[in-house]
């Protein structure tokens, strides 16, 4: 079999896997865009794209790459405490790393030293991860308002009201503020945690943002610039 080539790589503010939203299109005021290698900044490659509102992206759970693999998973909306299939689930723990993304693409940036930049909404993937492939998402093949969503049906999202002091965020641009609330509106701890008197920290953009939750209040206690 023919070796996977990375065609480009996605810039996010996600620096980590902390906090990054479970799924595509659940923050659509995330940014991000997606840089070509260049042995593909064949403009030619993406001829035409610009006239799909949304892109499937395919790429490599690179933080979670294996030599071994498990059957089951235990899946976050479910508690972590309850096992199913790795074939019933988006776990990144799979035989191959790989992941599958729909986001929305803003536009299309034809750039001198980089070729197509590909600017895009909705992304659910840390800074720097590896694109295999692009595909442009086709409404008739591709929605399917009937389907059902197995265990995702009988979960919620659990949506927090967030308290965010001005005083933390004067210098902070609104187009990254609208994302980082909609990163913490989505409870970015890991689902089976409850301890209001911990401190959550994670960096995102160009900030390092710490953050309590008791109930469903989240309150950011700390914002400062990274030393990165």
């Amino acid at each position: 079999m023919p070796e996977m080539k990375i065609i480009a790589r996605i810039s996010t503010p996600f620096k980590s896997k902390f906090a990054i939203p479970r799924q595509s299109g659940v923050v659509d005021e995330i940014k991000a865009q997606i840089i070509f290698e260049p042995e593909y900044r064949n403009t030619d490659a993406v001829r035409g794209l610009e006239d799909y509102s949304h892109i499937w992206i395919i790429w490599q759970f690179s933080e979670a790459v294996r030599d071994t693999w498990s059957p089951t998973v235990r899946p976050p909306r479910l508690g972590g405490n309850k096992h199913i299939g790795v074939f019933a689930s988006r776990s990144p723990f799979r035989p191959n790393a790989i992941g599958l993304s729909s986001v929305r693409l803003e536009r299309v940036e034809y750039t001198a030293d980089r070729g197509a930049v590909l600017h895009v909404s909705g992304a659910d993937l840390m800074d720097g991860t590896p694109i295999f492939d692009i595909k442009p998402y086709i409404p008739y093949a591709d929605s399917h308002p009937e389907a059902s969503g197995g265990f995702t049906d009988t979960t919620s999202f659990h949506i927090l009201n967030v308290s965010l002091p001005d005083k933390l965020c004067d210098d902070m641009p609104e187009a990254i503020k609208a994302a980082l609330m909609g990163v913490l509106s989505n409870d970015p701890r890991p689902q089976y945690h409850n301890d209001p008197d911990r401190v959550y920290g994670f960096e995102f953009d160009e900030y390092e943002v710490k953050f309590k939750v008791n109930g469903d209040d989240l309150t950011v206690t700390d914002i400062k610039k990274s030393e990165t």
